[in-house]
């Protein structure tokens, strides 16, 4: 039963990558789910007014929805599953057509921190929005026009002792043949959207591999697929909290903070840097009649759990993790734990997770960093200085970690939602 549920957490998954080449899809996508599940859609240029039930506001390619008990008072605290919606990858330029020999080709920029080797060789396409002369935003997913190929091995006989790539000469994707006059990548995604070429007047489209995810090894035990860091997280949490929807039974108030832009840094109005949660947070406590007090007491009884993707040992490169802390997939969701506090875990959350796991029936492993290779950091920290909540780092762990294809077990994406469960509620 276990292992079937499992997989159906992971079909499940992998629709949701599908339906998600870009954070801009990720967040609608979202909210389809969420409106099917009875949440309520707010604008955020609208009077609110708020009672029992389920809310979500979408700004850009960020998405924060919640679940407000019976009985919440101006006192009550939050449960917030954080996550990220963007992935590493590439950017389309202004001036995104380039032609060069005879080959169409478009004008990108890297995003975030890429396994640039990853996206050689691999069929992708273009998604993201377009913004018309009227205002209007229009998601746009082109079918897979794009491919960054690699240089045979015979003009490069050296390339397997270490492939060197420079990324503005080598990782411009090819979409065509033919007169540069003709070329226009534009055009391709506004066909793709069903508007006029001519009425786009601004975009944020990205690269995304075209390869469905897929379930493989002996035993079916691993699922490969394109950006689980960090849509893994966002569609555990999207699962837990329209579970707990249905029965919110809990004391506090449980919510979903999926932001945009962490691969950059988190520095945006839809990031983790950003006023977004603390703007809502805001409105929320004041529909609850809150004052000074009243929200310091809410802030010191919330919480925060940070969810985003971590490292399992890679058999091939041992050393490089930590001697003694070395995860496995399908050994349950990551304890993210550094002295630096590049993650925010405390010996107050990791009590609190080890809790949250036990009650879920969730095995969980401690994952700490190498003194020699230094860790990422995540929204965690972030969100605990900028809000002043206590927050937990946690993740399913991951090889190929930005890599164009990513890899994880298939039982630890379904772990995490299980825990995210007990979480909302607990």
């Amino acid at each position: 039963m276990a292992q079937a549920a499992a997989m159906a957490h992971i079909a499940d998954l992998a629709e949701y990558v599908a339906t998600s080449p870009s954070s801009y899809h990720a967040a609608a996508s979202a909210a389809k789910r969420l409106d099917a599940a009875g949440f309520t859609a707010l604008n955020e240029n609208d009077a609110w007014s708020l009672g029992p039930g389920g809310y979500y506001v979408v700004r850009d390619g960020a998405v924060i929805a919640w679940v407000q008990p019976q009985g919440a008072t101006a006192t009550t605290g939050f449960h917030i599953l954080g996550a990220h919606t963007d992935s590493p990858g590439f950017k389309l330029k202004p001036k995104p057509t380039t032609s060069s020999h005879g080959w169409w080709q478009a004008g990108v920029e890297v995003y975030g921190g890429p396994l640039l080797n990853s996206w050689l060789d691999r069929e992708l396409v273009l998604a993201g929005r377009l913004v018309l002369r009227d205002g209007s935003v229009h998601l746009a997913k082109t079918e897979p026009i794009l491919r960054i190929p690699q240089l045979a091995i015979h003009l490069d006989r050296q390339v397997n002792d270490g492939l060197t790539l420079d990324k503005q000469a080598h990782t411009h994707p090819i979409f065509g043949l033919g007169d540069a006059a003709e070329a226009d990548i534009l055009a391709v995604l506004a066909a793709s959207a069903g508007v006029d070429p001519a009425q786009v007047a601004g975009y944020d489209i990205l690269t995304a591999p075209a390869q469905p995810g897929e379930v493989f090894g002996v035993g079916k035990n691993f699922f490969a697929s394109s950006r689980l860091d960090n849509l893994s997280s966002v569609h555990a949490g999207l699962i837990a909290l329209a579970d707990y929807a249905r029965k919110p039974e809990g004391q506090h108030i449980a919510m979903l903070a999926a932001f945009d832009h962490e691969e950059l840094g988190s520095e945006s109005r839809s990031g983790a840097c950003g006023p977004f949660l603390e703007e809502l947070l805001q409105r929320i406590q004041a529909s609850l009649g809150a004052g000074v007090e009243d929200t310091a007491r809410a802030l010191a009884n919330s919480v925060c759990l940070s969810a985003d993707a971590g490292h399992a040992v890679h058999p091939n490169y041992a050393e490089r993790h930590d001697p003694a802390n070395r995860p496995l997939v399908n050994g349950g969701p990551l304890l993210k734990i550094n002295a630096n506090q590049r993650y925010a875990t405390d010996a107050v959350g990791a009590a609190a997770f080890a809790v949250w796991c036990e009650a879920a029936g969730v095995p969980y492993q401690e994952f700490v960093s190498n003194n020699r290779v230094p860790c990422g950091s995540t929204i965690g920290p972030l969100t605990a200085t900028r809000i002043g909540i206590r927050t937990v780092d946690v993740g399913i762990p991951l090889l190929s970690m930005h890599s164009a294809r990513e890899m994880c077990g298939v039982d630890d994406p379904w772990y995490l939602s299980k825990v995210a469960r007990v979480f909302f509620e607990q």
